[in-house]
């Protein structure tokens, strides 16, 4: 059965294309076939736009363009590194023969397909014809994570790639990202091993490094990307991954040289240049990371793609170039962004520390220290992120820098960091956000090292034969700071030694309870403002929300 036998009344598609001539024919092709409503886009400004806010089941994108430096893949990239791009829609490019084999690597990693110019339209109905075919297949798998039974629809996966079924290729890549955000990383690792020897195929080299990172096994996840990027050096989702397996192991200076390679492949890219410019702004490179941040705000403030904490991070940047001007536009843009989202309490907070460095700039440092101060009355709910965390640090540290009550600094920093440090890189992160003010990144610092050390000792305690009393102190400590990784920790050691525990019932209540507001998959968690991870899958249906 053709793509002719089937209803598309009801399917949606845009086509991305400069040339009116091959648009219109892409068009007129798709209205023959029976889509039901047909988009166009000549720029990618436009196509991104549209993208972020409406559903399509198909889309056609020319590779090229005409005086535009982003290509149709990097939007593509973008999309998916973003989770604008639901995997139900059909993603097909466009290319002439001279790029021939670089689309075909692309429609590869995106699981969708190319269309070679000039094309008649019996191909374009195969590749249209193929991509539903896939849909209707896998519907099971679908239909499973639609209802949020991610465990399910992974066991589906699985089997449809041991049976190798019809596109067992596909469903495994499915199953192995489920159970990579599910937290079953050696089935993953697994999974992507399998696939490897079977069909050696990049994307699922880099899902054994990705579950490399996930299981805690960084050095052997850096061996893996290492041996990826050197088979392919354009791989840019591999050097993502490998940046935060360097950061996670405290190598921030290697981490800051692989973003900063993820970067140059490409420019154009708006969240790896907000990376990258966070981790110059983390360890003092202000100018760098204002050039940066300048230029994905020029380019994408109006994308989804742009997190809101960038125009945060550069207004810090050009309050330390005496930019008064660029201080003020940060202002106003974050102004016009609340106007779209005005019950956002994260985006009033994040408008306050902006207000709060034009008060500086302006002279009104005890205006400025009012706001810190109300802000970091926060500091202990729920919902108040590590993104903020590291603002408070910075707001702090231009006051302390000022002499505007270096004594409340102080005091906050100790708050957040025994809140916010759960490994070396969020204490790196925290320590370079202070950075205006040695002393106050110092007691960072300090004030990590006594985190470091509960933990330590209560694992140490365990050891010794006293798991009880090692659980119950770091139970207490993790309800005295907040700490996600102190409760963490507590809950291991009620697992582990789960016999020896006489209490263990009442300790695994008041475990769960803290882990409930407090723990890493709570809402309020010290990292649930980080950027998404890097070379996974978009695994929504339609308008749902992902895995």
């Amino acid at each position: 059965m053709g793509i002719e036998n089937q209803d598309l009344s009801a399917t949606s598609a845009l086509v991305i294309d400069g040339n009116p001539n091959s648009k219109g024919l892409l068009v007129n092709q798709l209205n023959e076939f029976g889509v039901g409503t047909v988009r166009q886009a000549s720029r990618l400004s436009d196509a991104r736009e549209l993208l972020e806010n409406m559903v399509f089941d198909f889309v056609l994108c020319e590779m090229y363009f005409q005086n535009e430096a982003t290509t149709g893949q990097e939007l593509l990239d973008d999309l998916r590194r973003n989770n604008l791009l639901p995997y139900s829609t059909v993603f097909i490019m466009v290319t002439g023969e001279a790029t021939y084999t670089k689309v075909a690597e692309a429609a590869e990693s995106a699981l969708d397909g190319y269309l070679l110019k000039p094309h008649k339209a019996s191909q374009l109905e195969e590749r249209l014809f193929q991509s539903r075919l896939r849909k209707i297949t896998l519907a099971d798998i679908f239909q499973a994570i639609e209802d949020e039974k991610f465990s399910h629809a992974a066991e589906l996966c699985q089997q449809r790639y041991d049976s190798r079924d019809l596109f067992w290729l596909t469903a495994a890549r499915v199953g192995a990202e489920l159970m990579l955000r599910i937290g079953e990383y050696d089935k993953a690792k697994a999974l992507y091993a399998a696939i490897v020897e079977a069909k050696t195929l990049p994307w699922a080299k880099l899902g054994v490094a990705r579950a490399l990172v996930g299981s805690g096994q960084l050095t052997h996840a850096v061996d893996a990307l290492s041996a990826l990027i050197r088979e392919d050096p354009n791989n840019g989702d591999a050097y993502d991954v490998m940046g935060r397996a360097q950061l996670e192991l405290g190598n921030m200076g290697e981490a800051l040289q692989t973003y900063q390679m993820a970067c140059n492949l490409t420019p154009n890219s708006i969240t790896r240049m907000q990376n990258l410019a966070n981790m110059m702004f983390s360890v003092g490179r202000l100018a760098d990371a204002e050039k940066l941040l300048g230029r994905a705000a020029l380019i994408g403030k109006d994308s989804k793609m742009f997190d809101p904490q960038s125009l945060v991070t550069l207004a810090f940047t050009r309050l330390a170039g005496n930019d008064r001007k660029g201080l003020q536009n940060c202002v106003d843009d974050f102004q016009r962004l609340m106007g779209k989202r005005p019950k956002s309490d994260k985006l009033t907070g994040q408008a306050s520390v902006i207000q709060a460095l034009l008060d500086i700039h302006t002279g009104q440092n005890a205006k400025a220290l009012d706001q810190l101060k109300s802000l970091g009355a926060l500091a202990k709910q729920g919902d108040f992120g590590f993104d903020m965390a590291c603002n408070c640090l910075a707001l702090a540290a231009q006051l302390a820098k000022r002499k505007a009550d270096a004594s409340f600094g102080e005091e906050l920093s100790s708050t957040i960091s025994l809140r916010f440090v759960t490994n070396r890189p969020r204490m790196e992160l925290l320590a370079g956000a202070a950075l205006a003010h040695p002393p106050l990144s110092a007691k960072v610092r300090e004030i990590s090292a006594q985190v470091f050390q509960i933990s330590r000792d209560a694992i140490k305690l365990a050891m010794q034969g006293e798991p009880a009393t090692a659980t119950v102190r770091l139970l207490s400590a993790g309800r005295a700071t907040l700490n996600s990784k102190l409760i963490e920790t507590a809950g291991l050691l009620l697992k582990r030694y789960a016999s020896k525990i006489t209490n263990g019932p009442e300790l695994e209540a008041e475990f769960k309870s803290l882990t409930l507001n407090f723990g890493e998959n709570s809402n309020g968690r010290a990292g649930s403002d980080q950027p998404r991870e890097a070379g996974g899958l978009k695994l929504r249906i339609g308008n749902s929300e992902d895995v």
